[in-house]
């Protein structure tokens, strides 16, 4: 029964990343022109920025929170943030390789770059919050 449970509260901590490679699988399988229509709204937000794309920040820093808390996000250590790091960006190189098969899309360096980018900062801002509380937690249990 206890194993049971266990095995459950795993696949609740897997469900997120889950989630969040089948929203990014399902963006990625909308052709060009269904695309057309909100990319420019997001670019007016960031004017002179013609290739940028804030959905693959967004997108990869969600995944890769995702995959620290299917690790088990209190104990994210240099290792597992690093297997966070590449689990992301590979799973951008299946994406753009993907939209090779998607109808006025096409794998892009430019944009797994941006993947990248994304799930590092997720993954830095993890090993901070984990440092920061180890840290804090020594000051308590010293005393200080």
């Amino acid at each position: 029964m206890e194993a049971n449970r266990a095995s459950f509260r795993i696949v609740l901590r897997w469900l997120p990343a889950v989630a969040c490679m089948a929203i990014i699988f399902a963006l990625s399988a909308r052709t060009g022109g269904e695309l057309d229509g909100w990319l420019p709204w997001a670019r007016k937000l960031f004017p002179g920025l013609e290739t940028f794309d804030p959905v693959h920040y967004v997108a990869y820093f969600a995944l890769a929170v995702a995959f620290a808390i299917g690790f088990g996000f209190g104990r994210m250590n240099a290792w597992r943030c690093l297997l966070v790091l590449v689990l992301s960006v590979a799973y951008g190189a299946t994406d753009e390789w993907h939209q090779s098969y998607v109808p006025g899309r096409s794998p892009d360096w430019g944009d797994l770059l941006h993947d990248g980018i994304g799930a590092a900062v997720a993954v830095a801002a993890i090993w901070l919050w984990r440092r920061a509380r180890l840290l804090a937690s020594s000051k308590n249990y010293s005393g200080s």
